[in-house]
């Protein structure tokens, strides 16, 4: 059977960082190979608004940072920051605007007034940050105001997201004084995500110290021999220092790459995958191992990765997702498929992203023809026979990763209609051209 051929689009995690870090430079940075997404033309915005700028150049994009950090406007008139539907752009940013000087209004659109940012300004109290909230205390809208931070002792909790933590690292080199930056709270975080943040960091010039406790003292270690952040047992070490302006290339997207790997697992027809890096500290890449562990074939050839399907069909598995929770939608749609249940685990925090993924999931699988099974903190599928007689009418909820998930079904032969296609253009706006290659192939498979 002859393989598909994609190719992975940019990271979104780190086109993120990387225009960040870039608009954090003074000077001109090249950043190449980035995504081309809603999410990730909110962020630019955001950072034009605060004085960095950006010019298209070919298949790159030219950056003139910033001379002297984020700059805002008064309170009466604040910067205007419309993160949209991109918590990770609301995130990100909370943090490096609280490293500025002004105002800064943070608001967004669809559910984004709904999912919390109080957590990152309850740990800059410290750091004579104000966050005026306009409606709900702790969600946007929000109207920031600071001085810039001047350095000293925080603590940050991720219960409810890592990006939080994200942000503050990539705000801390412009303090005026060393931060060091402890973790919070009582959940315990997976690195992967924290790991890409810390090597952009270093990549732009401003690498940040990682310390561990061990035997009840603070211990610098390096950043290779750290696997997860666990309150109380890891801290930051951040001294001031300048974001150096550099060439930069984004590596390609583990969890954008994850519905066509799944496909891959599915069947009929094998998928190859380039442009994704097997070293990549982007946690999705635990997405093959996830596929191999209920029976896919997984091999590396010439720079790709092929997954072909597996011999008499998936298999359930137990899985804690915490440290890859993007790609649980991919995974519990692939499980539906499967033979014998699958429990995912450790993603409770799902719930409050675009959509209520975990509840949205369970609604989908079953409109499909399958179980599901919600739990406290993530989701049990039960296979079952899907619908193929008609079109099944699903819902994306807005939500780009359901959308793309969904996309799986077709290929048990289940005629899907999404009501919302068109919201995929959040983190990969070229999907379905790419999809189409991967539906034709089946289509050609069933017609013998």
């Amino acid at each position: 059977m002859r393989a598909v051929s994609i190719q992975a689009p940019a990271s979104k995690s780190m086109s993120h960082r990387a225009l960040i870090a870039a608009a954090l430079a003074p000077g001109r940075s090249r950043v190449s190979g980035l995504l081309d997404s809603q999410d990730i033309r909110r962020t630019r915005a955001c950072l034009t608004a605060c004085g960095a700028s950006f010019a298209e150049d070919g298949d790159s994009m030219a950056v003139t940072g910033m001379a002297q950090g984020p700059r805002g406007g008064t309170p009466e008139r604040p910067a205007d920051m419309n993160v949209g539907e991109s918590g990770t752009t609301c995130r990100l940013l909370a943090g490096v605007l609280a490293a500025g000087q002004g105002a800064f209004r943070i608001h967004g659109e669809g559910r984004m007034h709904e999912r919390p940012i109080g957590e990152v300004f309850r740990a800059l109290e410290s750091q004579n940050v104000v966050a005026d909230y306009e409606a709900l205390p702790g969600y946007p809208p929000v109207v920031l105001r600071t001085r810039g931070l001047p350095g000293g002792n925080l603590s940050i909790s991720m219960e409810e997201s890592s990006q939080y933590l994200s942000g503050l690292l990539l705000a801390a080199p412009l303090a005026q004084g060393p931060l060091t930056i402890g973790v919070a709270g009582s959940k315990v975080v997976s690195w992967p995500y924290v790991a890409l943040t810390l090597q952009v960091l270093e990549d732009f010039g401003v690498p940040a110290t990682v310390e561990l406790l061990q035997d009840g003292r603070w211990a610098a270690v390096p950043r290779g021999q750290a696997f997860e952040a666990r309150p109380g047992a890891i801290r930051f070490a951040m001294r001031p220092g300048t974001y150096r302006a550099r060439a930069y290339e984004v590596e390609g997207d583990w969890s954008n790459a994850s519905y066509f790997l799944a496909a891959g697992a599915l069947g009929p027809n094998p998928v190859s995958v380039a442009g994704l890096r097997p070293d990549s500290l982007q946690g999705d890449r635990a997405i093959l191992e996830i596929l191999a562990r209920m029976g896919a074939a997984v091999s590396w050839k010439d720079g790709r990765v092929l997954v072909e399907p597996a011999q008499g069909g998936l298999t359930g598995a137990d899985l804690d997702m915490g440290h890859c929770p993007d790609l649980v939608p991919t995974v519990a749609v692939a499980a539906s498929l499967a033979k014998g249940e699958t429990t995912i685990r450790n993603v409770a925090h799902l719930r409050i992203k675009e959509s209520d993924r975990l509840g949205a999931l369970a609604s989908e699988i079953t409109r499909a023809g399958c179980g599901a099974e919600l739990l406290a903190d993530g989701i049990r599928v039960i296979p079952g026979k899907v619908v193929t007689d008609r079109e099944v009418p699903f819902l994306a909820y807005g939500d780009h990763r359901m959308a793309m998930s969904l996309s799986l079904y077709g290929l048990a032969g289940v005629p899907v209609a999404l009501d919302n296609p068109g919201c995929v253009a959040k983190s990969f706006p070229g999907f379905f051209e790419q999809w189409d290659k991967v539906a034709a192939a089946s289509r050609e498979v069933r017609r013998g």
